[in-house]
């Protein structure tokens, strides 16, 4: 058996590792145009932080020892074409540019996505980064150590978790925003607040613009030292951060034929097949099955790579492992703010054709009087007609995310919040008040739904 794993950050990687355990004389091969494989991404920001001086904390599994196994790892080789009717790929290795034709029984197509780059003059100046590999994380890290000024371009997940990391290397950063609102996956209200929690810690360490489009950079030998936006701010800098969003890497799949999307991403079914019976296809360039809703999202997450990546490797080898889907669940922290959410917001729950209904409390996450308590602010979404509960946002210095996981179990099992309101949460002063803030959110919702 000749199984190809095109890609190997997350789930290229943990399909090779699957597999291997699979099949131990499987012949597996990983190509990758990357310099690194098995690494965390989602840790970057937090090494830029400087939470840890050593980039390699953030390297999961060597190639030397994937190699120790059997599983043959080619780094710098990039995959040009698939050839489906000779079930073959064409790889070129970038260090010399000499390609050759590799045959396989079972493709796995992880070839994750990459940093969406704007439209803007000049981007390509030098001390313009992107967040992606390991090597942007080496760069952004010694270029920060020397700077006074950052701008970062976009304030979803990695501009937020961006904005903290280099406000903690003692940087003045502004964020632009170019929508209405900053970490869009929240609804409006919700992202409101979070603007407004950041901004009410700021101390003058960092601004956040919305409605903000950068349409120039300026600079000279030595790298960009302007950022020029439409309402006419000139700001002078030493690096800019672009978080622009990211695109799925699905042109080499699409060229051989290989079903793509609504999304954008690689259509699978779940076995992390595609319309090829022979090509399996996980991680960031792959659409996944939103639960809740049973409809198509893009979510490239760590998580859902790994979890991708064992199912395709699985599979490939023989197996039959389902990867049902995902209930659209994330976390991230900015300075003390944590941010939260699962299912659906009132916003998609609408545009999906449900009538929503929610709730929003702003609580203690534990007794009052204990020493480290803090607020959290909830938003529970309901359907009016089934009672049915579809989704939470949380938002807080308090014990956002636990909350959050809590409704990720109740959304699998189909709860309405009529059955979610008997659930039997722990008690203890250091860790909830004597009736939790979902509880009371619940309650306050329940009455709704019945009136």
């Amino acid at each position: 058996m000749k199984i190809v794993i095109l890609g190997g950050v997350a789930a290229g990687a943990k399909a090779a590792a699957k597999a291997r355990r699979m099949l131990s004389d499987a012949e597996i091969n990983l190509y990758t145009d990357d310099t690194h494989i098995s690494y965390s991404a989602c840790g970057l920001p937090y090494y830029i932080e400087g939470n840890f001086e050593d980039y390699r904390m953030l390297l999961v599994r060597s190639p030397e020892e994937f190699e120790a196994v059997n599983v043959h790892i080619h780094l710098r080789h990039r995959a040009v074409k698939i050839i489906p009717c000779c079930k073959q790929v064409l790889i070129q290795d970038l260090d010399n540019n000499k390609v050759e034709l590799v045959d396989y029984d079972k493709l796995i197509i992880a070839t994750g996505a990459r940093p969406t780059i704007p439209p803007i003059k000049n981007i390509n100046l030098k001390n313009i980064f992107t967040v992606r590999k390991i090597e942007d994380g080496i760069a952004i890290n010694e270029k920060a150590l020397k700077s006074k000024n950052a701008v970062i371009l976009g304030g979803g997940y990695i501009g937020i978790e961006m904005l903290e990391a280099l406000v903690k290397q003692n940087l003045h950063v502004t964020l632009f925003e170019y929508s209405d609102y900053i970490m869009r996956h929240f609804d409006p209200d919700m992202s409101n607040l979070i603007y407004e929690q950041l901004m009410s810690t700021s101390d003058g360490r960092f601004e956040i613009y919305t409605n903000e489009l950068v349409t120039e950079f300026s600079g000279d030998n030595n790298g960009v030292n302007t950022v020029k936006t439409g309402s006419g701010k000139v700001l002078d800098v030493d690096m800019v951060i672009v978080a622009a969003g990211a695109t799925p890497n699905v042109e080499i799949a699409r060229e051989a034929g290989i079903e793509i999307g609504i999304t954008g991403a690689i259509k699978v079914n779940d076995r992390m097949q595609t319309n090829f019976e022979d090509i399996y296809a996980c991680g960031d360039c792959v659409e996944e099955n939103l639960l809740i809703s049973n409809t198509k999202i893009w979510m490239p997450l760590g998580s859902n790579a790994n979890k991708e990546g064992r199912t395709a490797g699985i599979n490939a080898c023989g197996g039959d492992d389902r990867f049902h889907g995902v209930l659209g669940s994330a976390v991230t922290r900015c300075l003390s703010l944590t941010m939260s959410l699962t299912g659906l917001t009132v916003e998609n729950a609408e545009k999906i054709g449900y009538e929503a209904v929610f709730v929003k409390v702003t609580k203690n996450d534990k007794v009052g009087y204990m020493p480290d308590v803090n607020n959290i602010t909830l938003k529970l979404v309901a359907d009016k007609k089934t009672g049915l509960l579809l989704g939470c946002q949380a938002v807080g210095t308090g014990d956002a995310d636990k909350r959050v996981n809590t409704i990720t179990s109740a959304l699998l099992a189909k709860l309405t919040v009529e059955d979610f309101f008997k659930n039997d949460i722990t008690y203890a002063p250091p860790y909830s008040p004597t009736i939790d803030p979902l509880l009371n959110a619940a309650q306050i919702l329940l009455g709704q739904l019945e009136k």
